[in-house]
């Protein structure tokens, strides 16, 4: 589908959605994955396709089962920063890339979760969706890549990569939510998101790792331009009261939004298109490296007991208490 107008449309209702500050927020993953979908090869595509109902509603599972998976939240980020500035280069004093040597080089697993592991994640997940599509595994290949969409997702936001994760040490808290949810919402209808073709990706690690380096050269924009601008604005004019649902909230205002947005030069709008390639060409090189298996040949819906053990994962983290969780606690 390659329509324009379509997508539009398509982002119009999914910008009607409310969205919970974390990642790409509710409806930023969901797109993603939709996105996704459409970057794939003719081989592929109507598998996915028919699927693309439940990839796009579960973009965001992850994000839920932080309330009852210890271990979730560091999956979704890399403090960079805590690490130096040779933290991404591939040799030397870099971060090892396999996930063993990095915990031998931390001092243990604690250390490394304390800091994020995105990936890594990315990485062991690229295993675990070729193995399934090997495998001709429906239930397998949906779940992992509804999942794999938004760890791939999360990698290209910049304020992943940093300790500093939602301005709270430079007295710029919510930049998070203001990068991520309110320049999406307010601008995503302009955007043009089409891609073509996802690539075969010769090296899926450094693929994982490539994408941390470039949100994270993207973060220096991100907390310059926003500094630069509440300098400029007055408080009254930087923040203002709008409704949602029910609810009056105070969010940053329409004009303040819409100038961050106008000295960021596209670079929302960047890092989304690059991120629904970017999974697709996960999804493709799985794919491609468990032998292209005749995708027409299998189940083409999930079965009833993944259907099942889907909804019983959304009533568990309904239920969960509400705590205060580590790791980029937006």
């Amino acid at each position: 589908m390659k329509n324009r107008h379509y997508w539009l449309l398509i982002l119009g209702l999914l910008l009607s959605l409310p969205s919970p500050v974390r990642a790409w927020g509710f409806y930023g993953h969901r797109l993603l994955n939709q996105l996704a979908v459409y970057t794939l090869p003719p081989e592929m595509l109507p598998f996915f396709k028919a699927n693309i109902d439940y990839l796009t509603n579960n973009a965001t599972r992850p994000d839920s089962r932080r309330t009852v998976v210890p271990t979730e939240a560091p999956r979704h980020f890399l403090d960079v920063d805590a690490y130096g500035d040779s933290a991404l280069t591939r040799h030397g004093r870099g971060l090892p890339r396999a996930y063993a040597d990095a915990v031998a080089l931390v001092g243990g697993e604690d250390s490394l979760l304390r800091h994020g592991i995105v990936p890594w994640q990315v990485a062991r997940m690229k295993g675990q969706l070729t193995a399934a599509f090997r495998d001709r595994d429906t239930d397998r290949i949906l779940h992992l890549s509804a999942d794999l969409g938004h760890y791939v997702a999360d990698a290209c936001v910049p304020l992943h990569t940093t300790r500093n994760y939602n301005g709270q040490l430079t007295n710029q808290r919510g930049i998070h939510a203001l990068w991520e949810s309110r320049l999406p919402e307010l601008n995503g209808i302009n955007y043009d998101l089409l891609t073509g073709q996802a690539p075969y990706l010769d090296n899926p690690t450094e693929a994982a790792w490539l994408a941390v380096e470039r949100a994270h050269a993207a973060l220096d924009s991100v907390f310059t331009m926003e500094r630069q601008l509440t300098a400029e604005l007055t408080e009254d004019r930087k923040y203002g009261y709008e409704q949602r649902g029910r609810q009056t909230i105070r969010t940053y205002s329409r004009e303040f939004s819409q100038a961050y947005h106008q000295r960021l030069n596209g670079q929302v709008e960047r890092q989304l298109r690059y991120a629904a390639r970017l999974i697709g060409a996960f999804w493709y090189t799985c794919w491609v490296d468990a032998g292209q298996p005749d995708l027409t040949e299998m189940d083409q819906q999930p079965s009833e007991a993944e259907q099942l053990a889907i909804e019983q994962e959304r009533r568990n983290a309904a239920a969960a208490p509400v705590v205060a969780i580590p790791g980029h606690e937006e």
